[in-house]
């Protein structure tokens, strides 16, 4: 299977195209057979055509709901479905996708029926759904698997723990859009200009920095957490972790705004389980995994308060998960408080 470790020896390459970074990859790669970037390729094009109608959604009728209700029970809003059948209609027309798995739908999809078609794909196509309609940062997530048994793909296919992922990433559609990927070892942004229509790397080798003073959670559900969790809000708004370290809240309620922040400017984010979503409220396969692994490979960290994220053995397609994304500084803290080594 190709998989690429772009090498960060190399000068700054500030303003390249996210197409000739592909490229690179592969050239990099003597055996490799272009299926991997030519996926990479198309659902570089899926955040394209998604920035498209995002861009102009109050303008085409695409805001608000579509009346239907999706698999996780959520409302389904008319930018969720055009971004979902993007993703499947722009994966489906190369033969390098075998299958994808939508946080939008209940079973998986089969794409090609090319015998060497090698991978399979999952995505929350439009992540932050319910702040679409109020002009707040939304996001697609995605991660790549490799099809490890012959025929058809099937569901068992996709149940592989996140430490398989060949690659993982995210787009942010905000002020600016930016396509954030790794296949491992680095992390690269890159940043969509319209005017040449083309992403260019803006945010080369990203690394979380090793601490950081926001942490997000949503306070709101405070008196549905477990005991552990309350302490560790506590101590961290107090401010006790030694002279200067003080933490500011920061909550959007996008997974993609409030971790791409984190992601850049250190600290922790966390959506834990509680009495009412009692394995927590985030998905493994779409939306935990890839994350994942983008910090990790970024030099932070991805846990459950309890336990690896990328270790964990997927029993079912739209498993939940705790989740809590950081530096790793702050999540080992945060560790601590979950597992009831620390009360402070």
């Amino acid at each position: 299977m190709e998989s690429y470790e772009p090498a960060s020896t190399r000068p700054s390459r500030s303003g390249l195209t996210l197409e000739t970074f592909i490229l690179e990859g592969m050239l990099e790669h003597p055996g490799a057979r272009g299926r991997f970037t030519s996926l990479l390729s198309q659902l570089a094009l899926c955040s394209k055509l998604i920035t498209s109608r995002v861009r102009r959604a109050g303008l085409a009728d695409v805001l608000g709901y579509t009346g239907k209700t999706n698999i996780q029970g959520e409302e389904v809003q008319k930018l969720d479905e055009e971004a979902n059948n993007t993703l499947m209609r722009v994966l489906s027309r190369r033969g390098s996708c075998a299958a994808a798995a939508s946080e939008e739908e209940e079973t998986i999809r089969l794409l090609s029926p090319e015998p060497d078609a090698d991978y399979l794909c999952v995505f929350d196509p439009l992540d932050g759904s319910s702040n679409i309609d109020v002009n707040i940062s939304i996001g697609t997530i995605f991660g790549i698997l490799s099809k490890k048994h012959p025929g058809p793909a099937t569901e068992q296919d996709f149940l592989q723990p996140g430490r398989e992922l060949l690659a993982a990433g995210y787009v942010i559609y905000g002020s600016s859009t930016m396509f954030v990927i790794t296949t491992g070892k680095d992390v690269h942004g890159f940043t969509y200009d319209p005017t040449v229509g083309e992403f260019l790397l803006s945010h080369e080798n990203i690394r979380i920095p090793e601490h950081g003073t926001i942490y997000a959670i949503n306070e709101s559900n405070r008196e549905r957490w477990e005991p552990g969790i309350r302490n560790w809000v506590d101590w961290i708004r107090t401010g006790k972790d030694g002279p200067g370290r003080s933490y500011t809240q920061r909550w959007v309620g996008t997974l993609v705004a409030d971790a791409h922040r984190t992601l850049l400017r250190g600290g922790l984010f966390t959506y834990p389980d509680d009495e009412r979503n009692k394995t927590g409220k985030l998905r493994l396969l779409y939306e935990a995994n890839p994350f994942a692994m983008i910090f990790e490979a970024a030099g932070g960290a991805a846990t459950t308060g309890r336990e690896r994220i990328l270790d964990i053995q997927p029993t079912e397609l739209h498993q939940r998960v705790h989740l809590a994304l950081g530096s790793k500084e702050e999540i080992a803290a945060y560790d601590d408080f979950v597992s009831g080594k620390r009360e402070d």
